[in-house]
């Protein structure tokens, strides 16, 4: 009788709109399917911020969780993806030059299912120096918003894992409150 009232009141849950989905998502495979909001985020703020481990164009291995005590910055982005160029200058000057020597803060991209060459030479051309990673078949991705949905996007993590922030596209306003709330978190202890 208890496993019955148990599927009922979450029956209950899922019908008033209450689901665990981004509390599972960090154990989830990056290839099963997660329901996406409507900018196609599977992951939510206030979400612990799903580890991966990546692959640097330096070809170090890095690990999200080995930053845990830092300010962490991801941006999702590849070569096809214009509106990616048109914000990265802004991320270079705006959030990396002001931040870069600041160790309680990391900044990685993440470069979408692209060749390490093609990768390089995206780097190159828009004249980034922030580190940029490989994300082969976009697995990481996967694990922060649907494999379908499209980029730029940024994800602000603070000292705890916690997501606290996420953009999507480039919006000046909404670019503009990223760098401010990157200078709250760094201001933070």
């Amino acid at each position: 009788m208890n496993k019955v009232y148990k599927y009922l009141f979450c029956l209950l849950l899922m019908g008033m709109g209450i689901t665990q989905v981004s509390a599972q998502q960090k154990d989830k495979p990056a290839d099963q399917k997660v329901a996406a909001d409507e900018r196609g985020y599977i992951v939510k703020v206030g979400d612990v911020a799903p580890d991966f481990e990546m692959t640097l164009t330096d070809g170090k291995k890095v690990k999200l969780s080995q930053f845990r005590g830092k300010v962490v910055m991801l941006q999702f982005t590849a070569s096809w993806c214009s509106v990616c160029r048109k914000e990265m200058p802004f991320i270079e000057s705006d959030i990396w030059q002001k931040n870069k020597d600041n160790n309680e803060f990391v900044l990685m991209a993440i470069d979408r299912d692209e060749p390490l060459k093609t990768v390089l030479s995206f780097k190159e051309q828009t004249k980034i120096t922030y580190p940029l990673g490989l994300d082969p078949k976009a697995n990481i991705f996967a694990r922060y918003a649907d494999r379908e949905a499209g980029i730029t996007r940024n994800v602000l993590i603070d000292r705890n894992g916690k997501i606290v922030k996420m953009t999507r596209l480039y919006n000046e306003e909404e670019f503009a409150e990223l760098v401010k709330e990157i200078e709250k978190e760094l201001k933070a202890k």
